[in-house]
């Protein structure tokens, strides 16, 4: 009965330092995530520059000169998304690489979510994506709809300001893809589309499919991983 009772005690010891281990492991973890993420702000602070309304085509024109990649992957939790860029919409294409070499997108969400519609990415409700923008800049981009797009299934699009805006200019930092079958066509003439879909039509399928609340919002956050350059 001794031996027994010391085995327990014994047992029950190991257990909490186990248990303690994993969750020092956890903060460790949560930690350096967090550290990483703080990293990326500071990497986008160090250039002192901030986009505005101003200076922001001048200097998209002359950054797409410079960078003229026009093929990204989309890295999610259910796969990966390859897309070509268009480059009719110059504007566009130079800012979506120019966020994506400044690491925006990773960690953001597919935070809209309509089946049979379209998957909307680019934000997220914690507050380092927000300090990522205020280290971007504030700034909208122009509508640039008449390139000869259509909103078909695969073509990926810019929402517009959510805010009064005749003229219907985009949010520089979020894109949604159509995922309808046969295109969302009422979409044509209101907001700029800037690419497609060449690989993972399987992957934006799953997304849409996956259950949301009452504001579409995915009810388990869908992630952006990573979103990144395809070499050539």
């Amino acid at each position: 009965m001794r031996i027994l009772i010391i085995f327990l005690v014994t047992l029950f010891f190991y257990n909490c330092q186990d248990n303690k281990a994993k969750m020092i492991t956890n903060d460790v973890n949560t930690s350096i995530e967090k550290l990483m993420k703080n990293d990326s702000i500071n990497e986008l602070k160090k250039d002192n520059f901030l986009l505005t309304d101003k200076n922001m085509m001048q200097f998209l024109l002359d950054y797409g000169e410079k960078n003229q990649e026009n093929l990204v992957r989309i890295i999610t939790d259910y796969g990966s998304i390859d897309i070509i860029l268009f480059e009719k919409t110059k504007f566009h294409r130079a800012n979506f690489i120019y966020l994506t070499k400044k690491k925006y997108f990773n960690n953001t969400q597919f935070y809209r979510v309509i089946s049979n519609f379209i998957i909307q990415g680019g934000n997220s409700d914690d507050r380092i994506t927000l300090e990522k923008r205020k280290a971007i800049g504030k700034y909208l981009l122009p509508n640039d709809y008449d390139k000869g797009y259509k909103h078909d299934r695969g073509m990926i699009s810019m929402p517009s300001k959510n805010i009064e805006n005749p003229y219907k200019k985009a949010s520089p930092f979020e894109f949604f893809i159509v995922q309808q079958k046969g295109g969302s066509h009422h979409l044509d003439g209101d907001y700029t589309i800037f690419g497609k879909v060449i690989k993972g039509m399987d992957v934006v399928d799953i997304i849409a499919a996956v259950p949301t609340d009452s504001s579409d919002w995915p009810l388990q956050n869908v992630f952006i991983k990573d979103i990144s350059i395809i070499k050539k």
